[in-house]
């Protein structure tokens, strides 16, 4: 009975839109995942090279980054479920796009519809989460959500393999995006019919009001950081220098890995699923930790385990690769866990959608530079030199996080 009553006090905060959220993230994660799997390989398949691959990704984020400050905006003033509901549906419409994809141009298209839709709606939907759980219980709920979306992912990369073995590289990665399509259009009903506004004023926006709210979203957005506290401001800097790293080998891991290391294609997704079954054994015991002890020591670490895992990776072979995929597991759930519980704890309810609305568009900005500048140095210089480049990067971060970023004596509810 004791621990019966123990489980359920820990876990009482899992209901209303929480709870919905984490459901229809278990089916958006298992989506993306599934295809992502093989993602480069499939674009070059289709006639890209290294290069364009990175121009993709520059567009993609640019794209991203282009929404956010009205995403933002639209959030804190009407509301958080129009837009989470509405823009939900539209992504999934824009995967069919890859599925028939003839060559890579129809990728960009496809990529730059999504990351449109896609940016518009996150500043709400990370809002919406933080407006949902309790202050005492942040470290918890965005750890469960690694958890779960963890758990969905994981078969992922092991679906894609098998596509991949029975039809090919190419016709197994259109029926995959058929797949995302369809979980894609499921979580966006469930998102409409069982979300609960957490705003108060929230109304429904029409789409001549997106466009016409950019420049005082703009305006709202540069200004929201003189009403939350400085720390906020360098934790902002502190994660966007080490998510321009990141970016520079996000999309060329799988490349350098059956490429330069020569793993064979299909022992990759094996490999892969050490990241996301890391993300599910550490979860709850990270989200646990931030909780009990503090959110900034746990991002130190989560930086210095990145950047060891890059270092293992960049000089591995199938067992060294095993290894940094489980590092950067590990780096993965305390750097999010620790980050969202951080960023809630220091900024008022009124402005978080303006505050993620401005911290997605520097990291999509910076993701877009990241993706372009990788593509290049891997093409034209190096296959190494964009992990040099992220394990540098991961020295500034620490750096402001060590020395510039103070926990609040109060959290914001």
């Amino acid at each position: 009975m004791a621990i019966g009553s123990t489980l359920k006090n820990e876990f009482s905060f899992i209901r209303g839109n929480y709870a919905v959220l984490v459901i229809s993230w278990i089916l958006i994660d298992f989506a993306m995942e599934l295809p992502a799997t093989y993602y480069a390989l499939f674009v070059l398949q289709l006639g890209a090279t290294e290069t364009i691959i990175g121009i993709i990704g520059l567009l993609s984020f640019l794209a991203l980054a282009s929404m956010q400050f009205p995403g933002g905006y639209l959030a804190d003033k009407f509301g958080r479920k129009w837009l989470i509901s509405t823009m939900t549906f539209g992504v999934g419409l824009s995967f069919i796009f890859y599925a028939i994809a003839p060559s890579w141009h129809f990728i960009l298209i496809g990529a730059v519809l999504m990351s449109l839709l896609n940016s518009t709606y996150q500043p709400a939907l990370m809002a919406m989460i933080s407006d949902s759980v309790p202050s005492e219980r942040r470290g918890m709920g965005f750890g469960i959500i690694m958890l779960i979306t963890s758990t969905s992912t994981t078969p992922g990369p092991l679906v894609a393999g098998v596509l991949r073995n029975q039809f090919g590289l190419v016709n197994g990665m259109r029926i995959g995006y058929g797949i995302v399509v369809a979980l894609f259009l499921i979580a966006a009903f469930l998102r409409l019919t069982q979300l609960t506004e957490t705003m108060t004023n929230g109304q429904r926006p029409s789409f001549t009001e997106l466009f016409h709210s950019y420049p005082t979203a703009m305006k709202e957005s540069f200004g929201v950081w003189r009403s939350v506290p400085r720390s906020m401001f360098y934790v902002f800097v502190s994660m966007v220098i080490a998510t321009f790293g990141f970016a520079t080998i996000q999309l060329y891991l799988v490349v350098y890995a059956t490429k330069v290391i020569l793993i064979d294609e299909a022992v990759w997704p094996l490999i892969l699923t050490a990241l996301f079954i890391t993300a599910i054994a550490l979860s709850i015991p990270v989200g646990k930790l931030v909780d009990k002890v503090n959110r900034k020591l746990p991002l130190l670490a989560a930086y210095a385990i990145f950047a060891v895992s890059m270092w293992i990776f960049v000089n591995g072979d199938l067992s060294k690769v095993f290894v940094s995929l489980v590092l950067m597991g590990v780096g993965q759930v305390t750097m999010n866990a620790a980050f969202s519980a951080l960023q809630a704890d220091l900024t008022p309810r009124e402005q978080r959608g303006k505050v993620n609305g401005f911290i997605n568009f520097a990291n999509f900005i910076l993701m877009a530079l990241g993706n372009l500048i990788g593509g290049i140095l891997y093409e034209h210089v190096s296959p190494q030199l964009p992990f040099v480049v992220a394990i540098v990067c991961v020295i500034p971060s620490f750096l402001l996080a060590l020395f510039m970023v103070h926990e609040p004596e109060k959290r914001e509810e």
